[in-house]
């Protein structure tokens, strides 16, 4: 019998859930949800591991918090993870054979660049699913230097919903008037690889473009495109940035609730120039793009919300424009792999 779909693209693809910098520590930690309950990746003595946060002993959550630095430590009874081993409190008051089979429930981890990945059982290798996009992922993560904040919170709508909302550029005069459509996007490029999707879009406003170009002599980036970049990866993530200055991680992970998704956003700062007297000259940049982002996510959160949980997203007379060609490709895709549901 064959999964449904949301379970079946979140075990069989890898998912960009990271950027090396986030976990420069020995126990540095983030936390997720999804339908599949909590992931946490993690710093290991150097070692980045992914694992489904909970306890082999008696199913209790090892860490609570979204992110930190802390040990894998049960507080129930002790069990903790360290080096590589499950460390077990008194281990010779347990059965052998039972204790055999203890393990912590660990993720597939892959890197692309400096980007993370993970996977749970993955259908085919990372490369194979990026297919050229690994060239421009690897770039970009190269400029980042750090994380700059994260934000996180139930989206009350299908992942679905959400996805395609992120996917086209119609709602933006309207959704986001005073913020992103602020930039006046042109109508730009879109590129696919494979399932994913890249749209690089010239920025109208001429005042805009001139301040960020004349911020450019305070970043040390060598990837950076001066247009407006939206990268899709199939099936959850998105990356976008503008001028290559900040990188935005966004994930739409599909919950148990079918009518919510779990969303989680980082910003990420590219590498400065002269970092101890630029920091805190584009304080006040950095401080504002933030600010619009979670302004724009706010605003999507709101318009996704009233998207009517009956209405049918794969009727083949939904009315799509040329401009929603990404939605076209994004439900052919989710298509190919309900067939291959279907054929299992």
């Amino acid at each position: 019998m064959s999964l449904p779909i949301d379970p079946h693209l979140i075990e069989t693809f890898w998912h960009c859930i990271g950027h090396r910098s986030e976990l420069p520590n020995d126990r540095d930690y983030m936390r997720f949800e999804w339908m599949l309950g909590d992931i946490v990746i993690y710093n290991d003595k150097g070692t980045i591991l992914a694992f489904d946060n909970i306890c082999p002993h008696r199913g209790a959550k090892f860490l609570t918090d979204d992110g930190g630095n802390a040990p894998i430590s049960c507080r129930y009874h002790g069990w903790g993870y360290r080096g590589g081993k499950l460390r077990i409190p008194k281990p010779e008051t347990y059965n052998v054979c039972a204790l055999a089979k203890a393990h912590l429930s660990t993720f597939h981890t892959a890197w692309c660049g400096d980007f993370l990945f993970v996977a749970s059982n993955p259908q085919m290798d990372l490369l194979t699913q990026l297919r050229d996009l690994a060239d421009v992922l690897v770039g970009m993560s190269a400029d980042i230097e750090r994380r700059y904040s994260r934000d996180g919170y139930f989206y009350d709508c299908p992942w679905r919903v959400a996805v395609e909302n992120a996917l086209e550029p119609d709602h933006v005069p309207f959704v986001h008037a005073q913020t992103l459509a602020s930039l006046q996007l042109g109508a730009g490029q879109n590129r696919y690889y494979a399932a994913n999707s890249v749209l690089s879009a010239p920025i109208g406003n001429e005042h805009i473009t001139r301040g960020l170009n004349r911020i450019a002599r305070f970043f040390d980036v060598q990837h950076n495109i001066k247009n407006y970049t939206a990268i899709f990866i199939f099936p959850f993530s998105f990356i976008s940035s503008t001028f290559g200055y900040t990188y935005s991680l966004q994930n739409f992970f599909p919950s148990r609730d079918t009518n919510r998704t779990h969303f989680t956003t980082r910003m990420f700062r590219s590498k400065l120039r002269d970092p101890e007297k630029n920091e805190a000259v584009i304080g006040s940049f950095l401080s504002s793009i933030d600010a619009i982002n979670r302004q724009v996510f706010q605003e999507d959160y709101e318009i996704c919300k009233r998207i009517s949980p009956d209405f049918p997203m794969d009727a083949t007379d939904n009315i799509l424009s040329a401009t929603e060609e990404k939605i076209v490709h994004f439900r052919k895709n989710i298509e190919q792999e309900t067939k291959k549901l279907s054929l299992s």
